[in-house]
């Protein structure tokens, strides 16, 4: 198959994108201010071969784990899960984390994204955005009347732009539906549109086997296409069958 060319994201020593590896990412389900649990569940994705660690950081208080995982030797690129408190990016950045996933939108003035902004590329750390069926803006709903592939992209690069404003681009997007043909389509559609690299993964996917088999298809279809620069399974079980179930998609394919 001939690959979608995306451009080099870096996540300290691991490349997203171009002619990297596809990556198999995962996420924590502890709670992230209990660090001892967060840091047994990291490691073991680590051990059972994830590549990129994504961990919620609900307040500024929990972004100190980040840093207890540092200095108890998790060297895995770790991600800062952020939805609207510009604070807790910056209290991120500050902390050491690889990437991290805020969408530019949802945090406030363009005040508060530059600083984001200039504490990321101060840092060289990567901002992903991460656009799902729930978290599409009113306008874009109203526009669109449902969260169809066209409304999840349209968010994405919405979102982009804001950050292209302010001179970032290192980016990588994400879109994600329980829907498996709308997140196909809406990836298709960005893949088309930008040069962006892309995060795959259906979400709300459901019980482990359907979550598998929804994942297989939407996830599988995409990577045949060539689309596709870092994947995540998203199960509802342990996290690390999230890795193994991702590790068996990318093998059928050929693509490990």
């Amino acid at each position: 198959m001939i690959r979608r060319k995306s451009r080099a994201v870096s996540l300290g020593g691991l490349t997203i994108g171009a002619d990297a590896p596809i990556t198999i990412q995962s996420m924590t389900n502890t709670d992230t201010h209990d660090a001892e649990a967060t840091y047994r569940q990291t490691l073991a994705l680590a051990e059972a071969g994830c590549e990129i660690v994504r961990i919620t950081a609900p307040d500024v208080e929990s972004v100190k784990t980040f840093r207890i995982l540092r200095e108890r030797g998790i060297n895995i690129p770790l991600v800062a899960d952020i939805h609207f408190d510009y604070k807790i990016a910056l209290a991120a950045a500050e902390a050491g984390v690889s990437k991290i996933r805020i969408n530019p939108g949802n945090i406030g003035s363009r005040d508060k994204v530059r600083e984001v902004v200039c504490a990321c590329r101060e840092r060289n750390i990567p901002i992903r955005i991460g656009v799902n069926s729930g978290s599409l803006e009113k306008e874009i709903l109203e526009k669109y009347g449902a969260p169809t592939a066209e409304a999840l992209a349209e968010s994405a690069m919405n979102h982009a732009a804001i950050l292209e404003e302010l001179e970032f681009y290192n980016t990588v997007i994400s879109v994600k539906s329980s829907d498996v043909s709308t997140m196909i389509e809406a990836n298709r559609i960005l893949a088309e549109k930008t040069d962006y690299p892309l995060h795959l993964g259906v979400t709300e996917a459901g019980a482990r086997t359907r979550a598998i088999i929804k994942s297989s298809i939407g996830v599988g279809a995409l990577l045949s296409e060539g689309i596709g620069d870092t994947v995540r399974i998203s199960l509802t079980d342990d996290p690390c069958e999230e890795v193994s179930a991702a590790r068996e998609i990318l093998s059928v394919l050929g693509l490990t």
